[in-house]
C-alpha cells in the first residue's frame, strides 16, 4: 500500500510540473535581452547613439557589397575616355536583351523613340527639341554608359534609376538599336 501512495505522489508531482510547461513560451528566460532586442524607431533621437540620432551613415570609404565605383568623372574628358576605352562588363550569360529593350521602352523611348530615330512622344509634343537619332552619333558602349550614368545636355541622370548591370544592357539595346537604323 505504501508503495502505491509512493507511485500515486510522483505522478501527481510529475503531473504538476508538467503541466505547468508551455512550448509557445518558455517560463525563464536568461537574458531576456538576447531573445527580445530593444525597437528603436526609425530616426528617432536616442542617446545610445552617436550624435543622439539613429539614422547613422555609413563609415567613408565603404560601398555597397558587389558594387563597383564608376570613378571615370562627368567633364568632356571623361566622355572621351569612356567613349575610348569603357567596356561591358557583362558576358553572354548577363547580356539580356529582353531585358534591355523593356528598360529602354520605360526610360528611354519616350523621348529618343522606341527605334531610336530621336522623335519620343515628348518630342513629337514639343516639350524637348534636339534629341539625336542614334544614326547620327558616333556611340559606342562606354559612351551610352557614360551618358546614362550621368546624362548629358538636357537628359538627366538615370544612374538613380538603373543598375550598372542595367544600364550595360540598355547600352547593348542602344547599340543594337543604331545598328538597324
Amino acid at each position: 500500500m505504501k508503495s502505491l501512495y509512493k507511485i500515486v505522489a510522483i505522478a501527481g508531482f510529475s503531473f504538476m510540473v508538467t503541466s505547468c510547461h508551455d512550448d509557445a513560451k518558455p517560463n525563464y528566460q536568461f537574458f531576456p535581452n538576447m531573445y527580445e532586442a530593444v525597437p528603436y524607431e526609425t530616426y528617432s533621437e536616442h542617446e545610445v547613439f552617436k550624435n543622439g540620432k539613429e539614422g547613422q551613415l555609413p563609415a567613408p570609404g565603404t560601398i555597397k557589397r558587389g558594387f563597383v565605383p564608376y570613378e571615370i568623372p562627368n567633364t568632356t574628358e571623361g566622355y572621351a575616355l569612356a567613349k575610348e576605352t569603357l567596356k561591358s562588363p557583362l558576358d553572354s550569360l548577363s547580356r539580356n536583351p529582353e531585358n534591355g529593350k523593356a528598360l529602354f521602352n520605360i526610360y528611354c523611348a519616350i523621348c529618343h523613340g522606341e527605334k531610336g530615330d530621336g522623335k519620343g512622344n515628348l518630342v513629337k509634343r514639343e516639350k524637348f527639341l534636339g534629341v539625336p537619332s542614334y544614326k547620327d552619333r558616333e556611340i559606342t558602349e562606354g559612351s551610352i554608359y557614360h551618358v546614362v550614368t550621368y546624362g548629358l545636355n538636357s537628359m538627366g541622370s538615370h544612374a538613380n534609376q538603373l543598375t550598372q548591370e542595367e544600364r550595360w544592357q540598355v547600352a547593348d539595346y542602344v547599340l543594337k538599336l543604331k545598328s538597324e537604323l
